[in-house]
């Protein structure tokens, strides 16, 4: 990206605020626009556009006073669709890993990731990705795999479409797979269409997601 990236931060502990911003301030590719301590507050900022600077990634806290994250997280969409949103908790809750995903998450990181992590976690998603914490990715590729339901015939994803998907749950993004599997990024992104179409999913995480509680990652690729 040529364009600075926008963050907004919706964060109550002011202390962690800091730390995000100083080390935010270190990048030139991305600048903090906004912080807020409450989703309400985040939230009633965005109704004028015209005077704030309207973010292209949210890092988003889930235990929030008030509104929740993951309250707050399908208004933020339906305020800003063309927004990504970045979950960064301390909760690797299981049913908060779910949700944040089938509600639009691009990513999930823990707050003990380091700076850099989540500085490369905004990248990744802006180039198209979808950052997740080890733990977190680990609950994907191995607990979902308890509730696998046959997948219908209409689900069935193309060969070259499963083998896009599994590159897409090992965190790459759009433009490393189109090294790895020597195509156009072009053709990559049909297919990552495609794939989204077949599997009802708006993004790389919930497409994962909903592909493991299908069936379509065979048992045996799974550590």
């Amino acid at each position: 990206m040529t364009d600075k990236i926008h963050v907004m931060l919706v964060e109550d502990h002011a202390g962690y605020r800091e730390v995000i911003a100083r080390a935010l301030k270190r990048e030139r590719d991305i600048t903090l626009t906004s912080q807020f301590g409450t989703a309400e507050i985040a939230l009633r900022s965005l109704q004028d556009h015209e005077t704030r600077q309207v973010p292209d990634l949210i890092l988003l806290d889930l235990n929030l006073p008030g509104m929740s994250g993951l309250d707050a997280l399908p208004r933020f969409l339906a305020t800003l669709p063309n927004t990504k949103i970045m979950i960064l908790t301390q909760s690797d809750n299981e049913a908060d890993v779910t949700k944040a995903i089938t509600l639009g998450a691009s990513g999930y990181l823990l707050k003990s990731s380091t700076a850099n992590q989540i500085r490369q976690g905004i990248q990744t998603i802006m180039d198209g990705g979808a950052p997740l914490d080890p733990s977190v990715a680990t609950f994907i590729l191995n607990t979902l795999k308890s509730q696998v339901k046959k997948p219908t015939p209409e689900m069935m994803l193309t060969e070259r479409e499963m083998e896009i998907l599994t590159l897409l749950a090992e965190g790459l993004v759009k433009k490393e797979i189109a090294a790895r599997l020597a195509i156009s990024s072009h053709t990559v992104i049909t297919h990552v269409s495609h794939i989204y179409q077949k599997l009802h999913a708006t993004n790389a995480p919930s497409a994962i997601n909903k592909a493991y509680k299908l069936g379509l990652f065979p048992t045996r690729n799974i550590e």
